[in-house]
């Protein structure tokens, strides 16, 4: 009732043609993605450091205000 695959089907060799087109195909299968997701991950890159640099600014500027000594001077 099944049909058994016989091995009449698939070729019993290799060749190192068949190993390097595969490789190509998938190579360029990936460099395409990479290439469509290039600028976006740039941009969300370039948006997060903007924001940690304003971060640490404000706090930086925060801790400064607390720790600065105020100096009073007098004539006498």
């Amino acid at each position: 009732m099944s049909k058994k695959k016989t091995t009449t089907d698939v070729p019993t060799t290799i060749t190192p043609q068949d190993l390097e087109n595969k490789l190509r195909a998938l190579q360029g299968d990936i460099h395409s993605r990479v290439d469509g997701k290039k600028s976006t991950i740039a941009t969300v890159a370039t948006g997060t450091g903007i924001v940690l640099m304003l971060i640490m600014f404000f706090l930086g500027k925060r801790a400064g205000t607390k720790r600065s000594a105020v100096v009073e001077i007098r004539r006498i």
